[in-house]
């Protein structure tokens, strides 16, 4: 999906990193919850709460999941992160992303 219809964006940004990963929350009419966002080049390492998936719209980076060794990730591809848990990213290419929070 290309674009997303009939949604309510948060206009405050969440910042992280001092400014080098950067998104705005996507609310959908059903409740559920995306971040459009972007990184740039740099190691990142994010708690969550939900489990996620995401997807690289462009860029490269490589993610360390959960009991899991470094893999590379392109733009088009995506990944599952589980729900309370830690993953990291070594962002080698800006990377644009849409994160889904599962609930």
């Amino acid at each position: 999906m290309s674009e997303f219809n009939q949604v309510s964006i948060v206009k405050k940004a969440n910042v992280y990193f001092d400014g080098k990963v950067t998104s705005r929350t996507i609310r959908f009419a059903d409740g559920s919850l995306k971040t459009l966002g972007f990184m740039q080049v740099g190691e990142y390492t994010f708690n969550t709460a939900d489990a996620e998936i995401m997807e690289i719209l462009a860029g490269e980076l490589e993610v360390a999941l959960p009991d899991s060794d470094w893999q590379l990730i392109k733009g088009g591809e995506s990944f599952s992160v589980p729900a309370n848990s830690q993953f990291s990213m070594k962002v080698k290419l800006p990377s644009d992303y849409c994160c889904s929070f599962i609930k």
